[in-house]
This record gives structure tokens, sequence and C-alpha cells, in this order.
């Protein structure tokens, strides 16, 4: 029940976007971190907040810039003359929940400075390693790569977090729920603390208690198997991201208030756990498989995933098939008629201006 209330309480700010808060709690009672890639200003840092503030987390933020230093995160000695001695002053990951803002816009020494504290939970700063306060998360959120300023993120640094997800746009309905609730100057200050910071560490020691028969541990183990022998992927999901399935599923479980994991928890996670950490060969990319964040057609038709993307993004891709398909048909009539008035007729310019004619139904078709 606590976790209900703590979605309730985030869905209050967070409108439309169920299936995404339902995935970030669950990759933070597994005790992950979370990517979040999407345009700007479609409530990824609102998302961030909200959760923090719903289960009572000491949180910072960071808005990731290009001047922004390793010193700034993980922070740094400084002389105090008083007492003769260099004494440690914090920096922004001692806290419970650290939100980076637009990881990718910062240079690529910052981003490895995240590195040590997100896998081991310690900072080393001067040669002494200190601990960051239990428990700890780390929730960034980037912009999509082509974006003004950005970098791209190393694979060492993508592994470590456990689940990546996109917001997406709003539907008209909740979009206009949102206007309204801004115009009433609702905010994330609405969201009240369900949890504590401590009533957090017992709810994940207790997802780690849940039973996963051998069956679906071999079931995930034939899943990752997959992505390493596919013939369009270069690197396939590495046994730290097999552990993170496994936990998420135990997650999944959790939410849906069972003791035991079932192959459809898998399945549920099982994108969000896995498709940033694979990468696509040449040949994958010269052919132009159509995807999924990374996975091709064939690959998610073989996993028996089912495909839940928008509705818009499906018709979409409907309307270029069908217009390709007309302006195949057009070319072929042109060809021929050009043929037929060149060789049998001879009128050169009545066979221009057909072909020229049927190029313009051509450019209708692929609109349509």
């Amino acid at each position: 029940e606590l976790a209900h209330d703590i979605i309730k309480e985030v869905k209050r700010v967070v409108i439309g976007k169920d299936e995404c808060i339902w995935k970030a709690l669950a990759a933070i009672l597994a005790g992950g971190h979370i990517l979040i890639e999407d345009i700007p200003g479609v409530g990824k840092t609102t998302l961030a907040l909200a959760l923090a503030k719903s289960m009572g987390l000491d949180w910072k933020r960071v808005q990731f810039t290009p001047d922004i230093l390793p010193s700034d995160l993980v922070g740094f000695s400084m002389y105090q003359k008083e007492r003769d001695q260099f004494v440690y002053q914090a920096g922004a990951v001692m806290c419970n929940l650290f939100l980076a803002d637009e990881l990718n816009r910062t240079s690529p020494k910052t981003q490895s400075a995240l590195l040590e504290v997100m896998e081991e939970g310690t900072v080393t700063v001067d040669q002494v390693t200190r601990e960051v306060p239990k428990p700890f998360f780390v929730i960034a959120t980037e912009n999509p790569m082509g974006s003004t300023g950005t970098q791209m993120l190393p694979e060492s640094q993508l592994d470590r977090f456990m689940i990546c997800m996109t917001m997406g746009y709003p539907d008209i309905r909740h979009e206009i729920e949102i206007v309204k609730g801004n115009q009433k100057r609702q905010s994330e200050r609405l969201v009240h603390s369900v949890i504590s910071a401590s009533m957090l560490q017992q709810m994940q020691e207790y997802v780690e208690e849940i039973y996963v028969h051998d069956r679906v541990y071999q079931y995930i183990g034939s899943l990752i198997q997959m992505t390493r022998e596919h013939p369009m992927i270069a690197y396939g999901v590495s046994p730290r991201g097999t552990i993170a399935l496994a936990k998420m599923a135990k997650a999944t479980a959790f939410l849906h208030g069972r003791e035991y994991c079932t192959p459809k928890d898998v399945q549920d996670v099982f994108l969000a756990v896995t498709a940033h950490r694979i990468s696509l060969n040449a040949k994958a990319r010269a052919q132009r498989k159509r995807c999924f964040g990374k996975f091709s057609v064939r690959f998610r038709l073989r996993c028996r995933i089912e495909d839940k993307r928008p509705k818009a993004v499906r018709g979409k891709e409907i309307r270029q098939m069908r217009g390709k398909i007309v302006y195949a048909g057009i070319l072929a009539v042109t060809v021929y008629l050009n043929m037929l008035y060149r060789w049998e007729l001879g009128n050169f310019v009545l066979a221009f201006e057909g072909m020229f004619l049927l190029l313009l139904l051509c450019n209708a078709g692929i609109s349509w």
C-alpha cells in the first residue's frame, strides 16, 4: 500500500505518465539508477523531484553545463587557516537522491566523476574514500543526441543506469489538465512525504526476498543470450544488465502485490533495462533496420515483446509506407508512359509533360 501511496502522490503533479512513474519507482525499489532521455519540457525533472519528496529523501540537483567540474559533484578539500589543515567540503552527491539534469551537456571528465559513486556508493577525494548517505540514487536526464551542446554518454556510464526510459508528449486531454493545474499554481509542492529513507530501505530489503523460480532465471538468461547472438547486435547486454533485469522483475512483482516473480514481470521491464545497453553493428546501421530504441523489429518479435509505442507513431509509419507504395506504382506508370510516347508516337514534349505531372502526383502520394 505504501508503494501505491507514493505513486498516487507523484501523479498529482506528473499527469498522464503512469507507466513512467511505475517504472521509476520499481527501479528505486530495486536499488538502481534511472536515466530519462527526452526533449526538454516534458516533465523529466518534475518526475524526479516528486519522487524524492514523496519518499522523504534528502535530494540535491545540479544543472549540468560545460563548465561544471568533477569537484562540484564529489567535493574538494580547502585549507582553513584557523585549523591549520585541509577540510573536506562535501559535493552535490552527498545526499539520498542526486538529480543530474541534462547530464550529456557537460564534459566527459565530469560525467566520469559519477562512475564510482553510482557503482560503489563512495567518493574518493585526496586519496580519502567517503561513503554517501544510504539509500543513494541517481536520476539523470539527458537531451536527445543532436541537440545543441550535447555529448554522448560513454557505454561504461550507460551500463550503470538500471533503466532508461522516455517520457513522451502527453495526449491532448492530459495536456489540458497540465495547463489548468499550472494556472492554479499547482506544483511539486503539493507532493507530501509518504515514507522516510529508513522505510524505503526496509522496502528494498523486502524486494530482495521476492522468490524467483529457476525457470524464470532460465528465461532471463535466454533473453540476455539472444542479445549477444543476434546478427544485428555488436555488443549485447552485460552481466550487470542481467542482474538489473532480475532485480527489476522482483520490484515489479512487489508493486503487483506478489511474493514471487513471473515471466510477465520480466517482459514488462525488459526493454527499459536492456535497450540502452545494446550497440548495433555496422550491418544493422547500413541496412537501416526499423528500430524501437535500439531493437530491430526482428529481434523484438523474436523476444515476443509487445510493441508499446504510441498509436500516433505507428500510424505515421503506416502512412509513410503507404506513400512509398504509391510512389513505386506511379513511378512504374511514368516509365511505361515515357517509353510508350517516346518510342511509339515520338512525342517527346508530351512524354516530358506526363512524367512531370506524375512526379507531382508522386509527391502528393508521399504526403498522403
